[in-house]
């Protein structure tokens, strides 16, 4: 391979750096905007980049209780719970259908690769959560999204990568599938695994659709559907609901709120990022 040209150095930093600017700045100016007064607001049009006198007047009366803080909770153990539970039955189901001579093996790869191709519309899966007792309750937001094809099938390859004649030594030593699962496989696997987890957290944190459809109680409502009725539907913040008299702006409140809903994620993406790289391209090369 040839030694990058400096002008293509030069070229790859200027488009990094636009990217950098196209993802930051909005950022920023929700941010600066959250923590702005109402002068500097309407000095500024309504939105501040760097507010010269900050002040956290937004998040306090958004964290010190009430819809906000209810809907974060939710929004946390649905993601925490959901997660695990659907790491663990991916990492079930992938670890099956990775091993040759499974009973009934190939006709439920079939199966699982043919929802892929006929996926449920919204009436059926509304109907099937109904039979089963799970509407306006928080089994709704988990279970009828508990597995994700594609993960399955990354995790199916990634097992199928691990070398053989670690299967055969451990089953030498008197091993069974589970032991050679938990004190074999996954050890090897943790960059695939916090992948997987990385993409079932994100889609259970962002999930509002199944909050709207199956629940009746917006006492259950998750972080995003606040968000969405805050910010997008331009609903305004009760003030006694709050327990306060006076609430901060109302722009400023509705960047607070954004800025709540992506924290957790920017926590937790730069533990996993290191396996990220890794993780991604699994199955992509074989040799």
């Amino acid at each position: 391979m040839e030694r990058p040209s400096w002008y293509g150095q030069g070229a790859k930093a200027i488009v990094l750096v636009l990217i950098v600017v196209a993802v930051g700045y909005p950022f920023l100016l929700a941010l600066g905007t959250s923590l702005a007064g109402q002068e500097e607001l309407d000095a500024n049009g309504g939105y501040v980049l760097i507010p010269e006198h900050p002040t956290f007047e937004a998040y306090n009366v958004l964290l010190q209780g009430g819809v906000v803080t209810r809907a974060a909770m939710v929004s946390v153990v649905v993601t925490g719970v959901g997660t695990v539970l659907s790491v663990l039955c991916t990492i079930a189901l992938a670890y099956g259908l990775s091993r040759p001579g499974m009973v009934g093996g190939k006709p439920i790869l079939l199966l699982v690769l043919g929802t892929f191709l006929f996926t449920p519309g919204i009436i059926p899966t509304y109907l099937v959560v109904q039979e089963f007792g799970m509407l306006d309750s928080y089994a709704s937001l988990v279970l009828p999204v508990l597995l994700n094809v594609f993960n399955v099938i990354v995790v199916r390859a990634f097992f199928q990568g691990i070398p053989t004649e670690l299967y055969e030594a451990a089953r030498l030593d008197g091993a069974g599938e589970l032991t050679i699962l938990c004190r074999v496989v996954l050890p090897l696997s943790k960059a695939v695994i916090a992948v997987v987890g990385l993409f079932y957290g994100v889609s259970y944190w962002n999930s509002f659709f199944n909050a709207l459809l199956f629940l009746n109680d917006s006492g259950k409502y998750p972080l995003q559907v606040v968000l969405r009725s805050y910010v997008v539907q331009g609903e305004s913040i009760n003030a006694k609901a709050m327990g306060v008299s006076q609430l901060p702006p109302s722009i400023s409140l509705q960047m607070a709120v954004l800025i709540l809903a992506l924290i957790p994620i920017l926590c937790v993406y730069p533990f996993l990022q290191k396996y990220f790289a890794k993780g991604v391209l699994t199955g992509a090369i074989k040799g």
